[in-house]
């Protein structure tokens, strides 16, 4: 069973999903940010709390969600995870990302959703 810390923010991290998906009746096809580089910074400054790598499951803080995980939140979006990362979180530390290492990062997470099949 997971702890009540971790379903809480999975809870708010699909919160903020379904609020962005609210704020806009048209999806965006353009893609933000280097995936490649997005992963390189995630492994320099985000692998000590959060499973980073493509088939990392449990990540090294127990409360922290994979970025798997994260990518396949029902509802996620890359502007769900700009609001997410521009806020405040009690349970992460605060830092601000430079806008570009942000949509790297995005652009990674987003890129471990899996592909639908055609």
């Amino acid at each position: 069973m997971a702890p009540r810390h971790s379903r809480s923010i999975k809870g708010l991290i699909a919160a903020a999903a379904s609020l962005v998906a609210g704020l806009s009746n048209q999806a965006s096809a353009q893609e933000v940010g280097d995936a490649r580089a997005g992963r390189s910074f995630a492994l320099t400054h985000c692998a000590e709390c959060h499973a980073v790598k493509e088939n990392e499951e449990q990540s090294p803080n127990r409360n922290a969600p994979s970025f798997a995980s994260v990518a396949t939140t029902s509802g996620m979006t890359e502007r769900a995870l700009a609001v997410w990362l521009q806020t405040s979180h009690p349970t992460m530390p605060n830092f601000v990302l430079d806008p570009n290492d942000r949509d790297n990062v995005i652009a990674y997470i987003m890129s471990l959703k899996p592909v639908p099949p055609q």
